[in-house]
């Protein structure tokens, strides 16, 4: 018995915000693009680098709650949610390419700092700030109640402390003539990357490697099961997940007795998963008789 086997389709609301998101934030990514050549600044064009993979991550999401939408089929019968994952891995590849190109032309301009153009830098850096700040808002509503949508959320978030980083680093040379500053900016931005990176690769290698979701406890799943007082042992416990937010638990469930009522032991505690660990999606086998030697797989 299963049960919750709707996998998608309850993001379709947020589309709208995360569809003008998308069109803001690519807009200024060209004009941030050419800005930061036009004022040889290695700042913006690392703040440039991070407004990519939000363009990036808000086309992910998009992409995410439109395949949601289309049912599972005889080839998919999960249907598409774990395209998520696979876009979260290849935008989080690029991000770790583009920190390090960022990081790696920063450490030439420490030796011999170019001039930089700090008032068109000052004057792009505010400009995308305003871009984040209204991304923002659009996504806020939504980041509550979605994990697709906050992960844009944050996305936007840091690049908004990214266009606020380079607006102080066009303050200081601009009143000081610290071309220095500029590079040093760079670092500090394509550091604060490189660790939301590897948490985004984790995450995704998680549900792909079908590792058990974030914050499920199997312990805690086992031993719930096993306090019913109908249930002697279970074997052969599995959990994963579709995408981030969908976990997926089967097990094998053996009865304490031969007169216990299959079908009450079965839907009692498929909802207590439900109830407890959120488990919406659980595949329980009931025997009378342990089909295997008892193994609990983690």
């Amino acid at each position: 018995m299963s049960a919750g086997h709707d996998h998608g389709g309850g993001e379709v609301k947020h589309e709208k915000p995360l569809w003008w998101a998308l069109g803001l934030t690519a807009t200024f990514l060209v004009a941030e693009v050419i800005g930061g050549l036009l004022t040889n600044s290695l700042a913006l064009l690392s703040d440039a680098a991070h407004m990519a993979t939000d363009v990036i991550a808000l086309t992910i999401s998009l992409v995410a709650v439109r395949l949601s939408r289309r049912p599972p089929d005889a080839k998919r019968t999960y249907g598409y949610a774990r395209m998520e994952a696979i876009g979260a891995l290849v935008n989080g590849g690029m991000l770790f390419l583009v920190a390090g190109y960022i990081l790696w032309e920063a450490v030439g301009r420490f030796s011999e700092p170019p001039s930089v153009a700090s008032t068109g830098m000052l004057v792009i850096a505010a400009l995308g700030l305003v871009i984040n700040l209204i991304a923002m808002r659009l996504l806020k509503a939504g980041s509550g109640e979605s994990l697709n949508v906050k992960g844009a959320y944050l996305e936007v978030w840091a690049d908004m402390l990214g266009s606020v980083g380079v607006i102080i680093g066009a303050l200081i040379i601009q009143f000081t003539g610290f071309y220095i500053a500029d590079p040093i900016i760079a670092v500090l931005i394509g550091l604060w990357v490189l660790p939301r990176t590897w948490t985004l690769l984790r995450a995704a290698g998680q549900v792909l490697m079908q590792g058990v979701p974030d914050g499920l406890d199997l312990e805690a799943v086992r031993a719930m099961m096993l306090s019913h007082p109908s249930v002697e042992a279970i074997h052969d416990v599995h959990a994963w997940a579709l995408a981030s937010k969908e976990p997926i638990l089967t097990a094998h469930i053996v009865l304490a007795s031969a007169t216990d009522d299959v079908d009450q032991v079965r839907g009692t505690l498929a909802a207590a998963l439900d109830e407890q660990f959120g488990i919406a999606h659980a595949t329980l086998q009931v025997e009378r008789f342990a089909c295997t030697t008892e193994t609990f797989h983690v």
